[in-house]
């Protein structure tokens, strides 16, 4: 398959390119966090425990830079941002929705088998 170019970066498949954009351990929290509304940057804080500020930031970035996710800066004292999915970021909800469910069925099944007994859904990440 031939490589394609995409600022700077070669990919050699479809799912390469999706990793490198929306994979890692923060930016699908982000975009799922901000499926269904604006949210500020204490407020995603605070919803995604663990995350440090320079972390947050810099993901936040990323995903903008990506064209995934809307930075609006509000030119009041003290100052207001809001962060928001693109139009083409909503695109990418399919995508969280389905492994949202394969994750589901996961942990169903590890918890039938009897591995990670006392682990539930609920004890992890609140994706809501």
């Amino acid at each position: 398959m031939a490589s394609e170019a995409k600022n700077s970066k070669h990919y050699h498949c479809p799912v390469e390119t999706t990793l490198d954009v929306i994979g890692g351990k923060w930016k699908p929290l982000i975009l799922w966090q901000l499926r269904a509304e604006k949210l500020r940057f204490s407020g995603l804080q605070q919803s995604m425990q663990g995350i440090s500020p320079k972390m947050l930031t810099k993901q936040l970035r990323e995903l903008e830079e990506a064209g995934l996710v809307l930075r609006e800066s509000f030119p009041e004292i003290p100052p207001r941002v809001e962060y928001s999915l693109t139009e083409f970021g909503k695109t990418v909800l399919p995508v969280l929705d389905a492994l949202c469910e394969w994750g589901s069925k996961y942990l169903d099944r590890e918890c039938s088998f009897g591995r990670n007994e006392g682990f539930k859904a609920a004890d992890g990440p609140t994706l809501q």
